[in-house]
């Protein structure tokens, strides 16, 4: 049993880093490219744009903004991955389509946003709600401990920074906060 549990989580973390791997291969190229792949990004109330919202969070502006993301996307992306593969893979879709359509919506437009931060932001609204939502003991604690360590990028949410999508955080933490809703009723 023990060691089922072993594969398990060695077969999670591979998942994982094979993920950040691909966003990495993405950024190195992006980079030698000249950032062009950003164009790709979402371009707001563009019909051209609207590619963006599966092209976005695969993108970063910089190396600097993918350190930014690898570690949330590591560690909160594992924790959704608990669940299994498929269970990730339809969060972080329903997470990356509400930031995407919100920053598509509402953002200003001649901008282009770029990055894996609406997801996150997704992932930190889903594994919040999904205990106060599934009322499990597991994921209460996973929520006390998300807030707890992750609670002081609320500030996010907030049209603080430029250059930074508050849209994205907003409606990606929206987007989760919505998923943990329809993932507890099902």
């Amino acid at each position: 049993m023990v060691q089922r549990a072993v594969v398990k989580v060695q077969q999670q973390v591979g998942f994982l880093v094979s993920l950040l791997a691909l966003l990495w291969l993405i950024e190195i190229a992006n980079f030698l490219l000249g950032q062009r792949l950003d164009l790709f990004g979402i371009h707001p109330r563009s019909l051209f744009g609207l590619l963006g919202i599966v092209c976005a969070p695969f993108l970063h502006g910089s190396f600097g903004h993918l350190i930014a993301n690898t570690g949330p996307i590591f560690i909160l992306g594992w924790l959704i991955l608990l669940r299994g593969v498929d269970y990730f893979w339809q969060v972080s879709i329903f997470c990356a389509v509400a930031s995407g359509l919100g920053v598509w919506l509402f953002s200003p437009g001649y901008s282009v946003t770029v990055g894996a931060s609406g997801v996150i932001f997704g992932y930190l609204g889903f594994l919040l709600l999904r205990g106060f939502y599934e009322r499990s003991p597991s994921s209460i604690l996973i929520s006390l401990l998300v807030l707890i360590y992750y609670g002081g990028v609320f500030w996010g949410l907030l049209p603080m920074r430029g250059g930074v999508s508050w849209q994205a955080h907003l409606f990606g933490f929206l987007g989760g906060v919505l998923c943990a809703r329809v993932a507890s009723q099902r």
